[in-house]
């Protein structure tokens, strides 16, 4: 379903400053060299996927697990590599970022929808589930920019998942909302697994990675350091944590 192979992504640590006139204008008094390091967010990166696996991605802060969620799922282009897809993906990394926050939620079903390639007629037959799903009956006809990030990302999370996706990419996606709403995100997920969906999942929880994996890749520095045994690696990554 998903081979990676020999991905490597770099990015420039000063370039968004260097687009900014307030930060050279800033440089200029200070007489600060502006940065054009360039930082490498994934090394060599190798794995393949097969159909109805589901992966567990770990790693501490700026191990570029997110990165690579975004390479794998075409958010962004790799410096070097390939990665081949075999199957529909239904990317659910950065909840809510296709809404409009000046539409109201019930707006945002059907734009959000259709960005996701929803035809009107199917989000029409399927708005109630979406409704009753986020929670959110009460606050239809409220514009998004006043809701909190935890109804944004309920509303999100109920439109991606109306359908099973061949393939799931997920990026933190069981800490969203209350925890009456992490448990329901749990189920939908696992029903979604149960159906054969191939899932990415990144968490920084080693008991959801333990509860839902089938196998486990460890990353560090943007590198593997391991791949296998969901729990012996989970267990190894915790100790080192621990040190």
């Amino acid at each position: 379903m998903i081979t990676v192979e020999n991905v490597s992504m770099k990015f420039n640590l000063g370039i968004e400053k260097d687009f900014s006139m307030k930060q050279a204008f800033i440089n200029m008094l200070l007489r600060k060299k502006t940065n054009k390091e360039s930082f490498w967010a994934l090394k060599n990166i190798n794995f393949h996927i097969d159909k109805g696996e589901v992966i567990g991605l770990i790693g501490s802060n700026g191990a570029g697990k997110s990165t690579l969620l975004k390479v794998v799922s075409g958010v962004m282009k790799p410096t070097s590599g390939k990665v081949t897809i075999n199957g529909v993906i239904s990317p659910m990394i950065e909840l809510g970022a296709g809404f409009d926050q000046e539409l109201t939620a019930r707006e945002n079903i059907y734009l959000n929808g259709a960005i996701l390639g929803y035809s009107k007629s199917f989000l029409d037959e399927k708005f109630e589930s979406i409704v009753e799903f986020s929670e959110l009956r009460d606050f239809l006809d409220v514009p998004v920019k006043n809701f909190s990030s935890g109804m944004t990302a309920k509303l999100a999370f109920s439109i991606a998942t109306i359908v099973n996706p061949e393939i799931l990419i997920v990026d933190e996606i069981l800490s969203v909302g209350d925890i009456k709403f992490q448990e329901k995100s749990k189920n939908k997920m696992m029903e979604m697994i149960k159906g054969g969906t191939t899932v990415l999942y990144v968490s920084h929880s080693l008991e959801s990675i333990k509860e839902l994996c089938t196998k486990v890749i460890w990353l560090e520095h943007g590198q593997i350091v391991k791949i296998g045994d969901v729990k012996k690696i989970c267990d190894e990554y915790y100790k080192e944590q621990m040190k």
